[in-house]
């Protein structure tokens, strides 16, 4: 793969967003209110032209992907789209790669050595390994992410999931975690509001409830849509300060950088509000 790559700078905190909520617009006033990443969920095309689109509307903020599904984007085409945006916006951009779910995906069969065949076309095509990340949970993925990429980027975890997994990468990997955020002073509502975002899919997919079972969550915790202790363990409620310190566990557990993932169809009013909390400068 020649010379190491530099890192992608990612800032400790970060933004998550689905690739349909993810506009010009909001992209550059997330980029103005401090945060130093923006992770485009949702599964984006391999031509990931959403990337280009969340670049060209800014200046400086790194943009990652949350993950590219390898099943449904070919490894060429992601390499070609990875050289191209690296040539227009350099340094900028962390490709975040993943297996994806075996109930979503007719062609899901041996995710772990698929995975690893991927990870070959992108060093054939040149793509630096400094320069992906890997969707992992399980302790086989953790390692293959410590050893074939910049590190890993979980997904509906906890802080002790990330002190079990900074365990397991070793000190020098990256560790960047997805972390729910639900603003609101009645915690009853506020549980109901993130409830739905939980239970579908998540409580529906294999890969997922292994991992939270293996995090001590009970078969009762993962029926009817999560119980609250479940939820309160998934999703950061409360005041932004409230919030603030909940994301903050993630880094004292191990993370490098945390995305919170504001339920909200509109996540800039929660995002601008959680911002000062989380000690960003705005950008003018």
């Amino acid at each position: 793969m020649g010379t190491m790559a530099t890192p992608v700078p990612l800032g400790t905190f970060g933004v998550f967003g689905i690739t349909q909520a993810l506009t010009a617009e909001r992209a550059a006033e997330i980029e103005r209110l401090g945060y130093g990443a923006i992770w485009i969920g949702g599964s984006p095309a391999a031509d990931l032209a959403i990337v280009d689109t969340v670049l060209g509307a800014t200046s400086s903020i790194s943009v990652a992907t949350g993950i590219v599904n390898i099943w449904s984007a070919d490894a060429g085409t992601v390499a070609d789209s990875y050289h191209r945006i690296e040539a227009a916006y350099p340094g900028r951009f962390l490709l975040g790669i993943g297996a994806g779910h075996r109930e979503a995906t007719r062609e899901y069969t041996k995710p772990y050595q698929a995975l690893v065949n991927y990870l070959d076309v992108l060093d054939e095509r040149g793509v630096p390994r400094e320069r992906r990340v890997l969707a992992a949970l399980g302790p086989r993925m953790l390692r293959l992410a410590a050893q074939r990429s910049a590190g890993a980027h979980p997904y509906l975890v906890t802080p002790e999931f990330t002190k079990a997994a900074r365990d397991r990468l070793g000190s020098e990997p990256l560790l960047a975690t997805e972390h729910k955020v639900a603003l609101g002073s009645d915690r009853a509502q506020t549980r109901e509001a993130a409830r739905p975002s939980v239970e579908n899919p998540y409580l529906r997919l294999g890969n997922y409830l292994a991992n939270l079972r293996r995090l001590g969550f009970s078969d009762a915790d993962l029926s009817n849509g999560g119980s609250d202790r479940l939820i309160d363990g998934l999703v950061a409620q409360g005041d932004p300060r409230s919030v603030a310190d909940q994301l903050t566990e993630h880094l004292a557990a191990g993370a490098d950088h945390v995305a919170a993932h504001v339920l909200s169809d509109d996540p800039l009013p929660p995002l601008a509000a959680l911002a000062s909390s989380l000690g960003l400068t705005r950008r003018e």
